[in-house]
């Protein structure tokens, strides 16, 4: 049974459908580009694949999401028009959690994989001097199985790797998963966590030097944090 604040008050009918456990989560995906439910998984990965059908279907019962069905068995998720409408509002929900938590809230919940996901669709593979190229990121904190990631590069485009595209590595970037998310969201930039050595760039020169310039920062990294006025009475 849905929720229902029992109120005729927009904001309580907006709560009801957007305000359920990752729902806003499941836009936000939506909204950068996923499409093929293992895509929208990937950005959600702590999330059940059943509580994500569940999601999804409610969200095209709503009008939110219209769900297409391509060739063969394949089906594709594209908002809506009342979907796009809700853009500027997760914008605003990232905006907002930016400016007023601090970075010691935020980087106390890491997660490669959402962190590797996040990167890898903000690359811009037109910064990148070499046609084809690709990227190793290794966190040298993670067990073995989970500290190595790729990024195949060509042309314009990006592809995510979990597992050794066993093609040669052009750059390899070491760092803690702190740190590369810390630059990521905007809490450091990449001069003063080499200079720390808590980032490390080996391989193609022209690759590395170009790196701030290729590997796109998330969209609120350039949010201004500001600190709450707390009022203890």
């Amino acid at each position: 049974m849905s929720l229902s604040y029992g109120q005729f008050c927009p904001v309580a009918i907006t709560s009801e459908i957007l305000c359920t456990r990752w729902t806003t989560l499941v836009v936000r995906e939506l909204m950068c580009g996923s499409t093929r439910f293992n895509q929208i998984r990937r950005g959600v990965p702590l999330m059940s694949p059943s509580l994500l059908s569940k999601r999804l279907t409610e969200l095209s019962d709503h009008g939110v999401v219209q769900i297409k069905h391509i060739k063969g068995n394949i089906v594709e998720y594209h908002l809506s028009a009342a979907g796009r409408e809700l853009i500027p509002i997760i914008e605003s929900f990232g905006t907002w959690g930016k400016r007023w938590f601090n970075s010691e809230v935020n980087l106390n919940k890491l997660d490669a994989l959402l962190l590797m996901w996040d990167i890898h669709r903000l690359i811009k593979p037109e910064g990148i001097s070499l046609d084809n190229c690709v990227l190793e990121f290794n966190f040298p904190e993670l067990s073995s199985k989970k500290r190595r990631h790729w990024m195949v590069i060509s042309q314009n485009d990006v592809n995510y790797c979990i597992v050794d595209p066993g093609l040669d590595t052009d750059l390899l970037i070491t760092s803690s998963v702190r740190g590369l998310t810390s630059i990521h969201m905007g809490y450091s930039n990449f001069e003063d966590e080499v200079n720390q050595g808590s980032l490390v760039i080996r391989g193609n020169p022209q690759l590395a030097k170009a790196m701030s310039q290729w590997l796109g920062r998330s969209p609120f990294a350039g949010v201004t944090q500001q600190t709450p006025q707390l009022n203890y009475g």
